[in-house]
């Protein structure tokens, strides 16, 4: 008997998708021989190819009204048995509608962000897991999955890897932590004035430059930490996600907060400094399926204030619970991971 035809959408983002991974790792490995097509936006192809889980990529422009005409045309030529929205979103949900798959696997209303939405599955699923990465694992289970979330690797190009090197070797930088001060919503973000005092201890305490990535439209953010690092000199960087994928596998350990390029490090093996404020990492912290190579405890250090309450409303300012967060205290995270590599 042949195995089943999946199609996985999951458009967006980046932290959303490298937690969506182990759920269709865990697809995968009851599946070896299936045909999976994850649909996705075109800026991440590039990081669901490195996975190497699926068959195929498709990717679906949700503004263009063509490009989700040619998608719904090649979903029913496919002929999928199950469609498995991990997004959650009316644009996901309707895509595999639209596209004639009678069994479209998605959240139930408990879970689901956007209301209405799972009027559009045929299956419906109440999560009991907390995190979303094995909440995503409970829908493949649902697919036929024997375990929801299983390990995978990401590999990296090993051009993008000379290429960063190379960058990092113009500025004498070999050895180095990412620091990764943005995040979309300000109350997420550790405030600017302190990463760049991090900067400084590291630079003194433990010898280390520092290197600051930031992506589009953050370059005052960037420039804000360089003032506030002083004779520190962290380096900027800005190249492709193959390039930040690179950066990240090589680094000593990264700082930042729930962002795309934390989790992004963490699902390449490299250790964190999770910096949590309005959101719940119980829910949206780092990630490492159960039979990772190594201890999530010796990889993963999650800073939050016990007086943080949860709430994922966006703001323009930093959550005063993040303000609790000493420099000293994420520095001898820090230092810590330093001293582990050793």
């Amino acid at each position: 008997m042949s195995e089943p035809r999946f199609l996985v959408v999951r458009l967006g983002s980046l932290g959303d998708i490298v937690h969506t991974f182990p759920a269709v790792a865990g697809l995968r490995e009851t599946f070896p021989k299936a045909d999976i097509v994850w649909l996705t936006h075109p800026r991440w192809e590039s990081l669901v190819q490195s996975s190497q889980l699926v068959t195929e990529i498709w990717a679906a422009e949700a503004r263009s009204l063509s490009s989700l005409r040619d998608i719904i045309r090649r979903i029913r030529e496919k002929r999928f048995a199950v469609a498995i929205d991990y997004q959650g979103l009316w644009k996901s949900a309707a895509l595999p509608l639209f596209g004639g798959v009678a069994r479209r696997i998605g959240f139930s209303s408990k879970t689901i962000r956007e209301f209405g939405v799972p009027i559009l599955y045929s299956d419906r699923v109440n999560c009991k897991q907390v995190h979303i990465a094995t909440q995503n694992g409970e829908l493949s289970q649902r697919a036929g999955a024997r375990n929801g979330v299983a390990h995978f690797h990401l590999s990296v190009p090993p051009e993008a890897e000379m290429s960063v090197a190379q960058a990092l070797r113009s500025f004498s930088v070999t050895k180095y932590v990412v620091l990764s001060p943005g995040g979309g919503w300000v109350s997420k973000c550790w405030p600017v004035d302190r990463f760049g005092l991090l900067c400084q201890k590291i630079r003194d305490d433990l010898g280390l430059r520092c290197v600051l990535n930031f992506g589009p439209g953050e370059e005052s953010l960037v420039a804000s930490v360089k003032a506030a690092a002083g004779n520190a000199d962290p380096v900027p960087y800005n190249g492709s996600l193959v390039q930040l994928m690179a950066l990240l596998r090589n680094a000593v350990c990264i700082v930042g907060g729930d962002t795309g390029p934390l989790h992004l490090a963490i699902a390449l093996d490299t250790p964190s400094v999770a910096l949590f404020g309005p959101t719940d990492p119980a829910r949206n912290g780092p990630y490492r399926p159960c039979n990772s190579f190594a201890s999530p405890r010796k990889l993963d250090i999650i800073l939050r204030s016990p007086d943080a309450v949860t709430t994922y409303k966006r703001g323009d300012r930093p959550d005063p619970s993040l303000l609790k967060l000493s420099v000293d205290e994420v520095f001898d995270s820090v230092r810590r991971h330093v001293e582990a590599r050793q």
